[in-house]
């Protein structure tokens, strides 16, 4: 006699493979708070008066003063600060940096600051996208640096930073965007940084000294660097962009 195994009914068939739970909406949820903090703060600072201690070179002495033993702490938040709140310009708190901490300990917190807000700025662009990007970034210099979302780069991009004239603030970014890992980018734009954070905070610590003499020698070679980088930067973006493309494509 044959047996039968009777055909299971939809009733009692059971489903080994349950659906997994959906994480997409908590994850737009978390965004959003982001978001919302992030345009909260911005707010608050501005209604505060923050933003104009960038200006005023006075003020921001005055602030770390208040900060007592603290001021290192609050340098390096306000270096941080500048980059992810572009186009603050960062020239000042460089200086400053030389100003009140010297050369060793003032290139080293300045880093640190860069480092920082580098990373915070890489980091909101590769969370939010480009959309918020676009509210950040000047829609000008957004195309002029569009190109850098298609491959890594990572030499082209390390002589970006190096180049003086080029919006780095900004560039954080657009290359957060783009293919560079977070490790990537953290050393690209920490070294890259580091020669224009070296004369800056040199030029703070002769001010402080009070030799004028070595400062308006370093100001010179700045000028004469920048006036020839601005000349030629057309020219030598374009080189770098051809490079660029010829070795992503090879």
């Amino acid at each position: 006699m044959k047996n039968t195994v009777p055909k299971p009914t939809p009733d009692s068939r059971i489903d080994c493979a349950e659906t997994p739970p959906r994480k997409g909406g908590s994850a737009i949820w978390i965004r959003l708070l982001a978001l919302c903090a992030l345009v909260g703060v911005t707010v608050a600072l501005y209604q505060s008066g923050f933003f104009h201690l960038y200006f005023q070179k006075e003020r921001i002495l005055e602030f770390l003063n208040t900060l007592g033993p603290f001021g290192f702490l609050g340098f390096v938040l306000l270096q941080a600060a500048q980059v992810v709140l572009a186009p603050i310009p960062g020239e000042v708190t460089g200086l400053i940096g030389g100003y009140i901490f010297g050369l060793p300990l003032g290139v080293l917190l300045s880093t640190a600051g860069l480092i920082l807000g580098s990373v915070i700025a890489f980091a909101v662009a590769r969370a939010f996208g480009r959309p918020l990007v676009e509210r950040f970034v000047d829609k000008r210099i957004l195309k002029r640096f569009d190109y850098l979302l298609d491959h890594k780069g990572t030499f082209l991009v390390f002589m970006l930073f190096v180049m003086p004239g080029i919006p780095k603030d900004y560039l954080c970014f657009i290359l957060g965007l783009g293919h560079l890992s977070v490790l990537e980018f953290l050393v690209i734009s920490s070294v890259g940084r580091l020669f224009g954070t070296v004369l800056l905070t040199l030029g703070g610590g002769y001010i402080r000294l009070e030799q004028y003499d070595r400062l308006l020698i370093l100001v010179g070679i700045a000028v004469l660097v920048a006036v020839v980088m601005f000349a030629f930067r057309q020219k030598i973006e374009k080189m770098l962009q051809s490079l660029h493309v010829q070795n992503s494509s090879g």
